[in-house]
């Protein structure tokens, strides 16, 4: 775990994902988006889904972070976990390759087992890293001792408690917090569109960042860009 952890350190984790209906979500787009992202540099994905990540095992070694997650979301996202929610869906990601798993480490309503037995399933049986994606310093206290490897700021913002943090900016404070109270990784995920961002995450001790729409999401993109000369 040590040497995986090192490609990591202080490194870029792109996120690659698409939902139905967005242009890049044929299988050739989001392929080509990886292999993309690998050429410029980034040290890790994070992928939804065990057909992208047994495609991308195919030609990269790149440490993947795996989630599974509904397409559509519910209506009911803000209040549920949804971010691999069950074991036998952990075990599918590790079964297609993923070097680590990442689940809903928040205190929403749980469909089946309880975190605690999660975490310690995959770890046990699987013998995959876990990594929390939480929205609360409590959260993050609790995954953290529940066994978690790396705890990860991407549903700050995400949650119904947590929707006064929903701006147009990542969660530093959060993430300070969490560095200060933790002894494990700490990643940002979640809101981060330029360089200064990334810069200022290290500097207040983030392991790794995690970046998805910035790069990966051209109408998003691009839609930041035509808002922006609106009148």
């Amino acid at each position: 775990m040590d040497k995986l952890f090192d490609k990591l350190d202080k490194k870029i984790i792109v996120s690659v994902q698409a939902s139905k209906g967005e242009p890049v979500y044929e299988d050739n787009c989001l392929i080509s988006i990886i292999k993309s992202v690998i050429s410029g540099g980034a040290s890790g994905l994070r992928l939804a889904g065990a057909k992208s990540i047994r495609e991308t095992k195919k030609f990269s070694n790149i440490p993947i972070i795996g989630i599974t997650k509904p397409d559509p979301l519910p209506d009911n996202w803000k209040k549920i976990v949804y971010i691999t929610p069950t074991f036998n869906e952990a075990e599918d990601l590790a079964k297609a390759g993923a070097d680590i798993i990442a689940i809903d480490g928040t205190s929403r309503s749980r469909p089946e087992e309880s975190l605690e037995n999660l975490i310690y399933k995959i770890k046990k049986e699987l013998n995959k890293p876990v990594m929390t994606d939480i929205s609360t310093l409590e959260e993050g206290i609790k995954c953290a001792e529940l066994g978690a490897d790396i705890i990860s700021t991407t549903l700050s913002g995400y949650t119904s408690y947590t929707l006064d943090k929903n701006n147009d900016e990542p969660d530093f404070e959060l993430l300070e917090t969490l560095v200060k109270n933790l002894d494990k990784p700490v990643i940002l995920e979640g809101r981060i569109w330029t360089p200064k961002h990334v810069q200022q995450a290290f500097r207040l001790g983030a392991f790794s960042v995690v970046i998805g729409s910035a790069i990966t999401r051209p109408q998003i993109i691009t839609k930041r860009f035509t808002d922006s000369v609106k009148y």
